[in-house]
């Protein structure tokens, strides 16, 4: 009886104890490869099977190029430190170190039952001194090329985790942890200058091989936008405000402008502005809206008009008003905006609000007599009905009329360049890194503040900066860490001057500690450096990366940037982190609801393993649909998955020789039975899982294994190297099974974990171990193909034919075929149409177009 839960914990202890999965740095005549996954926060109470889908891909990878005879690193760690982690511990009043480490043993345990490869010896967990001393280090590195610094900036406050929060960490206005409201606070912070970084962040997405969404996903997040930076000068004044724009075409169209509330000019013009008071209102009342407020689409737009003060059009000299809105950030661009009504939606909007004129300066090149679809509408009583965004050909433009948009584009600002009035210039979305927490659960920043020197970096030497263990942990909420409670922590010496300072307790974004965690499993107990150069070339960059689509815009931006950052300071020789990146689709309840605890739809991993065994579950997760696929867990497919593995071990009793003979290695003279339809079957099947797996395509490859099982079963009985083929090729998703399965074969039926007790692993020969099986490219093909027969683009009949064959041939079998010549008789056949290893197309009549385009329909399909 196949008893998969006795089977795996033999061989979980087996593996365990022959080392099978530990890794050497470099083993000769063997190529590395580094397969990672995306390390788990240990903040909840364990796993459950919609965590594991990713983790099974890579480890199913990870054993098929083991098997490809690569030294393979699949190492496993815990991104510990952060929010997450902080805030389930503060819930149930335990304290931050106590919970993270209760969850990590219970993760790892977890991870162990799948049989996963990972090596344990390579372990990371953030939390540790030994891992955030070099985080801290990193600190130091950005802080001396001049790529961090302390500023007073606006930032994203969250009152119910009481810190700031990254931009990338705000969700439709909400804190992507607790989900309450974000407010706008000002306060003094450290930022990395990702902004440094954002050409080569940009241009370098171009060779990776990554999923095309999430590479889009950081070019829109970059922004780069290439235009005019255009001055507008102020009436009677010495100012002038530039705006950025990309649309110099549209100048002419441009009625007013509108400037962000912190906009200088505000202060700059206080004594000619009629309206003071009613504009600070404004301003005041726009401090209290969050970025994502005041860019939302569905929101009413506001403003106020700064009255008395205009600004000057520049190429027709008119006077034009400005309003402060707050629907303009500072931060992006200039700061100011040329609103211009006709052409863009926005501003449209405001203006029809605040009946303001339009000028519509682009007219829709017409095609077939058809408006585009963007295209301004006029109605009844002469207003424009919307905004057209796209381009054409210039109207009310002066001596540009006529003139194609793209082409006027580059003519009037390369005019207004010529006059001192424009210059060309690149801006882009992407804002600096705010990495500032007032949080406890961090690793420390590691600075100090010195009333006479200002702020000075700890020295390496004394690094880490420990995180102390304190009773009073919880948040304060008044832009200070808890950490500011602790004397001991806080008072110290300046290390410039000698004299009394204190340190910086504001603890790092856990996004900082996992920028740079796939560098330290190249060398994870190193404590002279973060890793040693030569390990680093040995197995840097990571050959493939798995994980979730989620962190497209926060953990995998920010790797990248460390990564190229610690490239020019020759630390690393390579300037891309992930050379592969697939992401695994999310596995719902069986309500087809995101698996939650309040919903009561969670499977939990160690029921589903005690029912039906780890292979089972693995199997039926990648058998469920495409790896990137959003799928519902459902009880009868694993029941399913279940009935193949038990199918699976049943063909060993329909082996051909006894396991005696075998291990005498008598079987190999007489065995040679040939089965033509089943060899091809077999390197068909060889192929397509090769394939499949190397392309993440699991439910495939394991559809295949299936229809090969199915034919093996039907013969009365079947040679060892039959069976021993199925077993290497399933052996990446079901572990154990073909493991034992494997074992038996060789003639290891007795043995147990307990007789395995001191073995090494040259002594163990694993499946593991054994090479991946090949294919013969001339045996993947169908010796007989089955050809469609058509007349007049109907199906009529259908033949098998051997492949290959000619069309002259096809058109002799075809034509002598009774069920054919009846639709014909004696009409003249008027083309014959022959599709290699599809169809055949009898023409007999004058509608060639119908038949045609039957058989491209016929085809595609």
């Amino acid at each position: 009886m196949y008893n998969p839960q006795r089977i795996e914990k033999k061989w979980q202890k087996i593996w365990g104890k022959t080392g099978l999965y530990k890794t050497a740095d470099k083993i000769k005549r063997k190529k590395n490869f580094y397969c990672l996954d995306m390390f788990p926060y240990p903040s909840g109470e364990g796993l459950h099977v919609g965590h594991l889908h990713g983790y099974i891909g890579s480890d199913i990878v990870s054993r098929y190029f083991k098997m490809k005879g690569f030294n393979v690193l699949h190492p496993m760690g815990f991104d510990a430190f952060g929010l997450p982690a902080e805030n389930a511990a503060i819930k149930r009043k335990i304290h931050p170190k106590t919970w993270t480490y209760k969850n990590i043993r219970l993760i790892r345990k977890q991870l162990r039952t799948i049989g996963a490869t990972y090596d344990w010896e390579r372990e990371i967990i953030t939390c540790e001194p030994e891992y955030y001393k070099w985080t801290q280090w990193m600190f130091l590195q950005l802080f001396k090329k001049g790529l961090a610094e302390r500023a007073k900036v606006a930032c994203n406050f969250c009152p119910s985790c009481k810190t700031v929060l990254a931009n990338e960490q705000v969700v439709d206005g909400k804190c992507e942890r607790c989900g309450s409201e974000v407010i706008q606070k000002e306060i003094e912070q450290w930022l990395f200058k990702i902004t440094d970084y954002a050409e080569d962040l940009l241009k370098d997405l171009e060779g990776i091989d990554w999923p095309e969404r999430t590479k889009t996903m950081q070019r829109n997040w970059i922004g780069k936008s290439e235009g005019y930076e255009i001055k507008f000068e102020i009436r009677n004044s010495k100012f002038e405000i530039p705006v950025f724009t990309t649309r110099a075409d549209t100048l002419f169209g441009a009625t007013y402008l509108v400037v962000a509330p912190e906009h200088p000019i505000i202060s700059n013009l206080k004594s000619q502005i009629s309206n003071l008071k009613f504009v600070e209102e404004y301003i005041e009342q726009s401090k209290r809206k969050t970025e994502r407020e005041r860019l939302s689409e569905v929101k009413d737009k506001t403003g106020v008009e700064i009255k008395e003060v205009k600004a000057i059009n520049p190429v027709n000299n008119r006077e034009i008003p400005i309003f402060v809105a707050d629907y303009v950030l500072f931060h992006y661009g200039t700061g100011a905006i040329m609103a211009v009504p006709c052409h863009d939606q926005r501003d449209f909007e405001f203006a029809r609000k605040y009946n303001l004129p339009m000028v519509e300066v682009i007219k829709p090149i017409l095609q077939e007599k058809k408006l585009p679809e963007r295209a301004p509408l006029v109605v009844s009583d002469g207003r424009f009905e919307r905004a057209y965004e796209g381009e054409g050909y210039l109207t009310n433009s002066g001596r540009f009329d006529g003139m194609n948009s793209e082409i006027a584009r580059q003519e009037i600002g390369a005019g207004l360049e010529k006059k001192g009035l424009a210059k060309k210039r690149v801006h882009y979305k992407l804002r600096d890194w705010l990495i500032s927490r007032q949080r406890y659960w961090g690793a420390p920043i590691p600075m100090i503040s010195c009333q006479k020197c200002g702020w000075q970096p700890v020295p390496e030497k004394e690094l880490p900066v420990l995180l102390p263990k304190i009773k009073d942990y919880l948040p304060v909420g008044e832009g200070k860490s808890p950490l500011a409670k602790s004397r001991k922590f806080v008072e110290t010496t300046c290390p410039k001057c000698g004299g009394s300072a204190q340190r910086e307790t504001d603890t790092m974004d856990t996004f900082v500690c996992s920028s740079w965690y796939y560098l330290r499993y190249a060398d994870p107990k190193n404590d002279k450096k973060f890793a040693a150069k030569e390990k680093l070339r040995s197995w840097l960059p990571v050959d493939l990366y798995v994980g979730g689509a989620e962190h497209a815009v926060m953990h995998l931006l920010y790797a990248r940037f460390f990564t190229k950052v610690l490239k020019d300071l020759r630390r690393i020789s390579f300037k891309e982190p992930f050379l592969k990146l697939r992401h695994q689709g999310t596995i719902l309840g069986p309500d087809g609801q995101k698996m939650s605890k309040s919903k009561g739809n969670v499977i939990p991993i160690d029921e589903t393993i005690k029912k039906y065994g780890a292979d089972t579950m693995r199997l039926y997760e990648m058998f469920m649909g495409p790896f990137e696929a959003t799928t519902a867990w459902d009880t009868r497919g694993i029941e399913g998955c279940s009935r193949f593995l038990k199918k699976v071990w049943k063909l060993m009793s329909n082996v051909k020789c006894q396991m005696s003979l075998y291990r005498k290695r008598k079987f190999s003279r007489n065995l040679n039975v040939k089965n033509e339809k089943l060899e091809r079957l077999f390197h068909q099947t060889i192929k397509k899982v090769t394939e499949d797996i190397e392309n993440f395509r699991f439910n495939t490859a394991i559809s295949a294994l299936m229809i090969l099982v199915n034919e093996l079963v039907k013969q009365p009985a079947l040679e060892i190297r039959s069976l021993k083929l199925v077993v290497k090729l399933l052996s990446p998703f079901a572990p154990h099974l073909t493991e034992e399965l494997w074992q038996k074969i060789r003639g290891c039926r007795g043995l147990t974990s307990t007789s395995w007790r001191g073995l090494t692993l040259p002594e163990f020969k694993s499946i593991f171990q054994e090479k991946w099986p090949k294919y013969k490219k001339e045996l993947t093909k169908e010796a007989v193909i089955t050809f469609i027969i058509q007349v007049n683009g109907k199906v009529r009949d259908k033949i098998e034919v051997e492949a290959g064959i000619s069309e002259e041939e096809a058109k002799k079998l075809t034509l002598e075929r009774e069920k054919v010549k009846k639709w014909f008789g004696s009409k003249e056949i008027k083309k014959f149409i022959f599709v290699p290893g599809k169809l055949i197309n009898i023409v007999i009549s004058d509608n060639e177009f119908v038949s045609n385009k039957r058989i491209r329909l016929f085809v595609n399909s």
